[in-house]
């Protein structure tokens, strides 16, 4: 991909060597009157209410591992990714004012090595990258995308960009309303069930991240020989089918959330082949 010498994106959340902090949080196993009794009974006696949460269970620490002073880790690796996700804040601002006639709204991307916290919980390693509705935040673990060839046979740098441009394709989603009307079907539905709708969201994301390499390539020339051949093999290499062999020595489609190494290949590719809103529907 060519990428060296040219703008990177402003919306990023860099915490390499950011310790994550140890916290205290009040309320652990008590209900919020509970809390308000023992404050009020601390008043009267003028004992610490702290202490006394403390006796009931209620200042339970939370705790997560620090990460050691790595700024500068990673960093042609951080300087790529923030490459990547200008293009895609450049491609979905256009698509979304050309064929949605609405304002494309920009996420965060928290660039990290190792683990971090967010809204959504922990990310890291046992996660891999992941993108937080909640927050409109990709969480990206430069040490995954640095083991992505060893760990999942993916290898170049457009396999790196594929994953990125994956997880914006989430935000896409989000913003579309696409994510809460999948998600509101949770409770309503079996596990089997549900999984086939994370696996048509998901998709759905593959099918996003080829369509922006259609635009990408139309807007700014960013393909080098052998590109979409590179993303190609990072989407066969995280099908569920091949995760599932790997880890367990046999395959369970019921379980699968993401799709099959098939599917995935097909949906990127019908994305970079179409790069129109109208080819990527999932839920057909």
């Amino acid at each position: 991909m060519k990428w060296k010498g040219r703008q990177t994106s402003s919306n990023i959340d860099d915490r390499r060597g950011r310790n994550v902090r140890r916290t205290k949080r009040v309320g652990g196993g008590m209900t919020i009157t509970g809390v308000i009794i023992v404050i009020i009974f601390s008043l009267i006696t003028g004992q610490n209410p702290l202490q006394l949460l403390d006796g009931t269970g209620g200042g339970q620490q939370s705790y997560e591992q620090s990460q050691p002073n790595v700024t500068g880790a990673n960093e042609e690796l951080a300087q790529f990714a923030k490459v990547v996700l200008k293009d895609t804040e450049d491609v979905w601002e256009k698509i979304f004012r050309e064929q949605l006639g609405q304002r494309y709204v920009k996420p965060v991307m928290v660039i990290f090595n190792g683990q971090t916290s967010g809204v959504c919980g922990i990310a890291g390693a046992s996660t891999g990258p992941y993108y937080c509705p909640a927050d409109q935040k990709i969480y990206m673990d430069l040490n995954f995308l640095r083991d992505l060839s060893r760990d999942y046979g993916a290898a170049g740098d457009f396999a790196i960009a594929y994953v990125i441009a994956h997880e914006v394709g989430h935000h896409v989603q989000n913003l579309n309303g696409i994510t809460e009307k999948v998600h509101r079907q949770k409770s309503r539905l079996s596990q089997k069930e549900y999984n086939k709708l994370s696996v048509k969201l998901e998709l759905q994301a593959d099918f996003l991240a080829g369509m922006w390499a259609h635009h990408a390539q139309k807007m700014k020339n960013i393909l080098e020989d052998g590109d979409i051949e590179e993303a190609i093999g990072a989407a066969s290499s995280v099908g569920d089918d091949k995760l599932q062999k790997k880890a367990q020595g046999y395959v369970v489609p019921d379980a699968f959330t993401h799709g099959s190494s098939k599917q995935r290949v097909e949906w990127f590719i019908r994305g970079f082949k179409y790069g129109k809103f109208d080819y990527g529907n999932t839920f057909n």
